[in-house]
């Protein structure tokens, strides 16, 4: 839905340094239009644009959340990273109880955080990427700096506000 409302954690820059490297890596180039990102919100109405923006300075005025890269995911056509917070959970649930009767189905249904390095491949390409990758991974701790607002374009987004988390 062009105009919709993304909303997504905003990484720490030596994490998102390294996780848009990968990024840049392996995301098949003509394809890539986004740098890496961890999206809560896929599709909130465009007519909430101030709300939300309330909401993520609320969620925000608290301690960053602890969050962890704690295994790689398979996307058939692609990879990511899985995240595992619960703190980051738990603002989401806000969000999403503060935008009920809001969310589109996708926003609805469960969450499974995670960044993309590769998506819209060949299988066989996520496959081996997967076996590469899993070779060397170990979990590591990873900075959530705060939360940011988009505005779908069509492919690429718009960057609306970002609130740095306080406590």
């Amino acid at each position: 839905m062009s105009g919709a409302l993304i909303v997504t954690a905003a990484l720490g820059a030596e994490d998102f340094a390294w996780l848009d490297g990968q990024r840049r890596a392996y995301f098949p180039p003509e394809r890539n239009q986004l740098a890496a990102h961890l999206t809560m919100f896929h599709a909130l109405p465009p007519s909430a644009e101030a709300e939300a923006g309330r909401v993520l300075a609320r969620e925000a005025s608290a301690k960053p959340p602890q969050a962890k890269i704690a295994g790689l995911m398979n996307l058939g056509r692609g990879v990511a990273y899985r995240i595992v917070s619960d703190d980051l959970e738990a603002i989401r649930r806000n969000i999403a109880e503060h935008f009920h009767g809001f969310l589109t189905a996708q926003d609805s249904q469960g969450w499974r955080p995670h960044v993309t390095i590769m998506n819209k491949a060949e299988p066989s390409a996520a496959k081996a990427l997967l076996r590469e990758l899993e070779a060397t991974f170990s979990p590591r701790p990873l900075r959530i700096a705060g939360l940011e607002l988009h505005r779908y374009l069509g492919g690429p987004w718009e960057r609306l506000g970002r609130w740095i988390f306080r406590g």
